[in-house]
């Protein structure tokens, strides 16, 4: 051989290039075979053209040929325009289409001298070097661009201030003050000193939430009154603490050991010493009048809902039970509810709800468990003696005490989420849910069709309807209005914004109930479901922003690479899916933005120094579909675990049917399968009704594919659960995302400031106040994430340096 031949390659170089083109052709193959499915489904040909060319790209580079370095680079370099024209200039859906071809492009460059060198080439391996070190800096730029924030709407106007009404810096109720805005008017803490935001103590309760991945969780908003701050656990038990130092005054247990449920979201708080104002709108109903206790216990109380079905109160200075109350500090929320009420099939998840001297309670009723369950009645007792006032039992408006021996009406729709009280008016305004079975509404009475999904205007001291105004017609989304309403000004009328899972925002007049801004009734789909009842029409809420419910279509699809996309592009395509009300059937559907939300039972915070209002939103579809059934009816727990086995079935007892099919709409790496983001934080002007901003909220460093966390604080966007506040300083502070950090955003420009590392995941909403040392406080309750199997028992508080 002469000496300037090329020397032909060793078998290692062989084997490379055979095992390099069994990737590709495996690649190949996983493209052709679902691509050719979805093209048969109607979708992109793309996968199947290129599948089949990476195909023959691999096999002529396992036989050692450049021209199978030279196909591949020729799909990849088609790929571009194609994902222009699938995706536009969106930086998530090209990199999911590009990114991992690009990475294979630069390992095909830097073989193609090998392949050349077995076919006796002399060929100059520079320009390849040079052309893998340019795709590489190409690669280099977009892992860069993976950890910038994508998809922020900025803001382009300032906002007007406007003077605000002056207000107590405690955090009296659950969603903060009067207003239920969860504002605070302190501002020690504002934009230009956040950055020097540290912790001032940390607490523990000593009480961790045991997934058991039906409803362990730490969802706790703690209260700051009467110079403590009231912390309720997952178990139910009630801790007061120094809101300076965090040292605990006292606690009570109260012993509920629930498996299935565990979780307290807030308290209530009444002081009997202090005269509550009477309602000044005109024809409202006075306050009764509290008994202040002659011997002076539990003049101040705290109240908690346990998940046993239990109203509590408690010695807000003593932390012991207050006898007056119920039996022995105790009322038993069971009583009238029929069968299953103490077994878990009902427990209240939100905080009671203080209505003037009226402690109103609601309560959770299992989803898709069985069409006789116990009933959505919402009760006013006494805050004094927790003797029953009124009851508002939708299957009897009028009825106020439940007659000796009768029970409530079965599986009306409940009040599940937080209520307002508005002392204008003297109102408890109740965001209602749908009946027992969320999916099939053929038993549907009349009275489950007119309450389903609707904000209900109660009167405080007689249990009175005086409105009601309906979201959703004939739910069978499970579209619940999940939220308390926050009380505004527009107009110069006193009004109330709130949010659906449907990612619908209203604006409703709280004296009347009638929208204050744009709704319009618009055709929707009917399905095919033997008898059920169908709606021609839903309200769609146009005058508002719609926040995370855009129509979705294959191009929308996404994964973190184009394997696990392709994967998500076939399930969309083999569903029925005509968008926000795809009617459920007995084929594969799609729910989005599901039943999770949209909108959840955070609830919105609201500042009103610029009047804007601030919405934090999940999108988790999900794959519902109905099957006949006639086995072995054994209802489930009716737990918030979405994932069921193909196999098993989830029967839906009293019905036909069941589920065989409820699963989130994730992709084989548990991802959501459309494209980011997951879940924001926005900004509504509530002057223009227009989006402010508004960003990403969350990272993937503490979660990631199969549940693995990636350690990379790449700001893709995740699901939020919990709530966020506002405060006069001009910042919004957020934790309730599936990374482990507090976070303090701008409000008038959606920039983060300030973040916090936390122990663990949070899902609460965070509170502030300003102590009697004159310290304003910033306190979340951190306890673990929604997503995340390690869990904590923290209180922790924030302070600017002494």
């Amino acid at each position: 051989m002469d000496a300037s031949s090329p020397r032909p390659i060793s078998v290692i170089g062989r084997l490379y290039l055979f095992l390099l083109g069994l990737i590709i052709s495996a690649a190949g193959l996983f493209f052709v075979t679902l691509g050719g499915k979805l093209a048969l489904l109607g979708g992109s040909w793309y996968f199947v053209l290129a599948g089949a060319v990476l195909v023959i790209s691999g096999i002529v580079t396992a036989m050692a040929r450049p021209l199978g370095g030279m196909l591949f680079l020729l799909v990849w370099l088609a790929t571009f325009p194609w994902s222009f024209f699938d995706a536009g200039f969106e930086f998530w859906p090209l990199i999911s289409r590009n990114f991992a071809l690009s990475v294979g492009a630069v390992v095909v460059l830097l073989s193609i001298p090998l392949m050349n060198k077995a076919r006796q080439r002399t060929r100059s391996t520079a320009r390849y070097s040079a052309a893998a070190a340019i795709v590489a800096a190409f690669c280099a730029v977009g892992v860069w661009g993976m950890f910038q924030p994508h998809g922020v709407i900025s803001n382009e106007t300032a906002p007007t201030v406007a003077a605000e009404t002056p207000r107590t810096a405690d955090w009296t109720n659950y969603a903060g003050g009067d207003n239920h805005d969860r504002f605070s008017p302190a501002d020690q803490i504002n934009r230009d000193t956040v950055k020097n935001l540290t912790v001032a103590w940390t607490a523990k309760t000593g009480d961790l939430p045991e997934s058991t991945g039906g409803g362990a969780e730490d969802q706790t908003t703690p209260l700051m009154v009467n110079n403590a701050v009231y912390v309720c656990t997952p178990h139910n038990n009630v801790i007061s603490l120094d809101p300076a130092t965090g040292e605990k005054k006292w606690e009570f247990k109260s012993g509920v050991t629930n498996d299935d449920w565990q979780r307290c979201r807030g308290l209530a708080y009444f002081d009997a010493s202090k005269t509550v104002a009477e309602p000044t709108a005109e024809g409202s109903t006075p306050i009764i009048e509290a008994a202040v206790p002659a011997n002076g216990l539990c003049t101040r109380r705290v109240l908690m809902n346990s998940t046993k079905g239990q109203l509590v109160a408690i010695d807000a200075d003593t932390g012991l039970a207050c006898a007056d109350f119920g039996t022995n500090g105790v009322v038993d929320l069971n009583v009238g509810m029929g069968p299953g009420a103490a077994t878990g099939d009902y427990y209240p998840t939100s905080a009671p709800t203080l209505a003037g001297t009226t402690i109103v309670v609601g309560g959770r009723v299992g989803d898709n468990v069985s069409i006789d369950m116990p009933g959505g009645v919402v009760r006013g007792f006494d805050v004094m003696t927790g003797a029953l006032r009124w009851a508002f039992d939708p299957g009897d408006p009028g009825m106020k005490q439940l007659p000796e021996g009768q029970i409530w009406t079965r599986s009306t729709p409940n009040v599940w989420a937080p209520m307002s009280w508005d002392a204008l008016s003297n109102t408890v305004f109740m965001p209602v849910g749908s009946a027992a079975i969320d999916l099939w509404g053929v038993k549907r009475r009349p009275l489950d069709r007119q309450y389903g999904a609707t904000m209900l205007a109660v009167d405080a001291t007689t249990g009175l309807e005086k409105w009601r105004y309906q979201t959703v017609h004939d739910d069978l989304w499970d579209f619940d209005v999940p939220m308390q309403p926050t009380f505004i000004e527009f107009d110069g009328r006193p009004a109330m914004v709130f949010g659906t899972k449907a990612g619908q925002i209203f604006v409703l007049d709280r004296l009347t109930g009638k929208p204050l801004t744009k709704v319009e009734e618009r055709p929707v789909p009917a399905g095919d479901m033997p008898n059920e009842t169908y709606s021609p029409t839903q309200p769609m809420s146009v005058g508002m922003p719609q926040i995370g419910a855009d129509t979705l279509t294959e191009s929308d699809m996404w994964g973190a690479t184009p394997f696990d996309q392709l994967v998500c592009r076939v399930k969309f395509k083999s569903m029925r899916y005509t968008g926000l009300f795809t009617p459920p059937g007995t084929d594969a559907s799609l729910n989005l933005p599901g039943s999770l939300g949209g909108l959840n039972w955070g609830g919105v915070s609201y500042d009103p120094t610029n009047n804007y209002a601030f919405f934090n939103d999940m999108r988790l579809g999900l794959e519902v579909q109905l099957v006949p059934y006639d086995g072995d009816a054994k209802a489930s727990n009716g737990d918030e675990s979405a994932q069921v086995t193909a196999s098993s079935v989830q029967p839906l007892v009293g019905t036909p049917y069941a589920i065989t099919a409820k699963n989130r709409f994730m992709s084989p790496l548990g991802i959501p399968c459309q494209k980011p983001p997951f879940g924001t934080l926005t900004a509504v002007d509530m002057k223009t009704q227009k989006i402010a901003w508004q960003i990403p909220m969350g990272t993937v460093q503490d979660t990631g594919p199969l549940g693995i966390k990636m350690h990379a604080p790449i700001p893709i966007g995740m699901p939020t659960i919990g709530g966020s506040m506002a405060t006069k300083g001009g910042l919004v502070f957020f934790a309730a995302t599936q990374d482990f950090y507090l976070r303090a955003i701008d409000s008038v420009t959606g920039a983060e400031v300030w973040k916090a590392r936390l122990p663990v995941g949070s899902q609460g909403t965070p509170i502030s106040y300003v102590a009697q040392d004159g310290k304003q406080y910033v306190v979340i309750s951190t306890g673990g994430g929604r997503n995340s199997p390690e869990r904590g028992d923290y209180v922790i508080a924030y302070a600017l340096p002494q």
